[in-house]
């Protein structure tokens, strides 16, 4: 059996709700099914972990998107050049026919069958990559009036299964699925650092702004001879021991992807030099502790 995440009516961002775990006994319409419907599955083709989408690619569609299944591909067919004329000499357009083996994140059950686009290169001798009855993992949404159609999110948002992609897909979608799940930052204001006592003593506080409203706050605190400590608290009480998040949650990608690159000039309560110049140089830390939001596809 499988998790199946149902999405609820709220804000895209939002809208995966809480997990039905098929351990409880709920299974969405058509959410697993034998690959021997039509042939056996090719999952040979998963790639390697430097071609594969990264944290961030994942989350980012997850977000996006409304359903999230993995999809064996019953037949395939080409549109003719005139009618994708947007698409590069590389690339071709592609109509595809799709077998649902595990539907993991949808509003709705849908049935066995699913048709879709997509846009994939060419190889060497300029044929379409062959995907008949292989398994892949899509991030999309459903086509309103139009049952068993869906458009992905991004053309890039489909990807050979595996055991390792389908488990870090199935574990993000866990994590969305979360009651606490940390909002969408939009910035970064009321900032203030003050020294200590000691030289080189001092803590600063910045409070993130979210779509939401709900309050997220970081504070770096440094002490002499110690490298520098830095947390972030989620709530209204600062707390000065917050530890950062762990990497590869959604707290880290909300973090990590969405705050600016340096400070804004109106983002301090102090007009004072030296404690914006501090301040600054707290935050540059938080980031490079952070490290880059690694994307790949989307």
């Amino acid at each position: 059996m499988t998790d199946i995440i149902h999405k609820s009516h709220f804000p895209r961002a939002l809208r995966l709700a809480t997990a039905a775990l098929a351990s409880l006994g709920l299974v969405a319409c058509a959410t697993a099914l034998p690959s021997q419907v039509r042939g056996e599955s090719l999952q040979a083709n998963e790639p390697g972990p430097e071609a594969s989408p990264t944290y961030a690619d994942i989350v980012t569609y997850a977000l996006e998107a409304e359903l999230v299944a993995i999809v064996n591909i019953d037949d395939q067919t080409v549109f003719p050049p005139e009618r994708a004329p947007d698409v590069t000499p590389d690339r071709v357009r592609l109509y595809l026919e799709a077998l649902t083996r595990n539907l993991l994140a949808s509003p709705t059950g849908v049935g066995e069958s699913l048709i879709f686009v997509t846009d994939v290169n060419r190889e060497a001798d300029g044929d379409p990559l062959a995907l008949k009855r292989r398994d892949f993992v899509i991030f999309a949404d459903l086509v309103p009036g139009r049952p068993g159609e869906v458009r992905l999110v991004s053309s890039r948002a489909m990807f050979a299964s595996g055991p390792a992609i389908e488990g870090r897909v199935r574990s993000v979608l866990r994590q969305l699925a979360e009651n606490d799940v940390p909002p969408a930052v939009t910035g970064v204001r009321d900032v203030i650092s003050v020294p200590g006592n000691l030289v080189g003593e001092s803590e600063t506080q910045m409070f993130v702004e979210t779509q939401s409203g709900a309050p997220i706050s970081m504070t770096v605190v440094r002490r002499p001879g110690l490298p520098p400590q830095w947390g972030v608290s989620l709530g209204e009480i600062v707390d000065v021991t917050a530890r950062p998040p762990e990497p590869d949650t959604v707290l880290w990608y909300r973090l990590a992807c969405s705050l600016p690159d340096e400070l804004a000039d109106d983002a301090f309560l102090q007009s004072d030099q030296s404690a914006r110049t501090r301040a600054r140089e707290d935050y540059a830390f938080v980031l490079a502790d952070l490290g880059p939001c690694e994307r790949r596809f989307s």
